[in-house]
């Protein structure tokens, strides 16, 4: 309108600033990927390669590198490194892309789902063996996102002591987090975990009872994977998939009698804000 622009341009003379119409805002890609649907696939046989992959939930530093190795020394179960897979994203470049892969039956979430699929299988096929075990702590967080991609995962939930867990994720980086910021960040994963255990059905091992007894856990892992128990599990040292850092657990896991590396925290060394973990998890007694 021409009065608008009068006063605009008188604003511009005496203030050297000018009015602007704010633009209309553009919908984040985040905002617009919660909205759409999150389902399973339509069509199993078809959309999925991988059968019954299975996940272990575990907070950080929890041992969960040890657990990997020893199902990776398994003829039939292939436990990469972390792979993160779901933080793989899938986007439209065009609005037609869109409305094709709309008119194929499938929204961005469908995609991705697509996507983690094939990249875990592949790395399946390319290990010869019959299933995968992803161990990445932050699947914690999105156990209902796993569980729609894969109606058949299964699950192996491995708890360690909450201020175990806390005083190694403050040693593994004392420069980025004190040790009251590595206890309140840990136990976000620990949370997580414990909403997955309530939700969900599965196994629950214990970091302290597999550096013990790994010969009767990875039994009891075994049984409920649906899979022989062999004695290679205990000589996983010369795997290819050893890790920096656990070459101490080579003779004593083989030997079947791990003792735990530090004892147990005393009851009052636990702090305050992991104690009613603590207590969830049967590692103190309730008040």
């Amino acid at each position: 309108m021409n009065w608008q622009r009068t006063v605009n341009n008188a604003l511009v003379r005496v203030t050297g600033f000018q009015l602007n119409r704010p633009e209309k805002a553009e919908k984040a890609p985040e905002q617009e990927k919660e909205r759409e649907p999150i389902r399973p696939p339509a069509d199993p046989v078809t959309d999925r390669l991988l059968t019954a992959p299975i996940f272990i939930l575990s907070p950080v530093r929890s041992g969960s590198t040890l657990l990997r190795a020893l199902l990776n020394a398994h003829s039939m179960l292939h436990a990469p490194h972390e792979l993160h897979v779901r933080r793989l994203t899938v986007d439209f470049g065009t609005p037609l892309s869109r409305k094709a892969m709309e008119a194929l039956g499938h929204n961005r979430a469908d995609l991705e789902h697509l996507l983690w699929d094939r990249v875990l299988h592949r790395e399946l096929v390319r290990s010869g063996k019959s299933f995968v075990v992803d161990k990445t702590p932050a699947n914690a967080f999105a156990y209902e996102r796993i569980t729609t991609c894969w109606p058949d995962a299964r699950f192996v939930f491995l708890l360690r002591h909450p201020a175990s867990i806390a005083r190694s994720w403050h040693e593994a980086s004392p420069e980025r987090r004190t040790r009251q910021e590595a206890a309140l960040d840990a136990l976000r994963y620990m949370k997580a975990v414990q909403r997955a255990r309530r939700a969900l059905d599965g196994l629950t091992v214990r970091y302290e009872d597999l550096t013990e007894n790994p010969k009767r856990e990875t039994r009891r892992l075994c049984d409920f994977l649906g899979v022989p128990w062999e004695t290679g599990m205990l000589d996983y040292g010369e795997q290819a998939v050893l890790q920096k850092g656990l070459g101490d657990w080579k003779d004593k896991i083989r030997s079947g009698s791990v003792q735990r590396g530090r004892d147990l925290p005393a009851p009052e060394e636990v702090p305050e804000v992991l104690r009613p973990m603590a207590v969830t998890w049967d590692y103190l007694a309730a008040p």
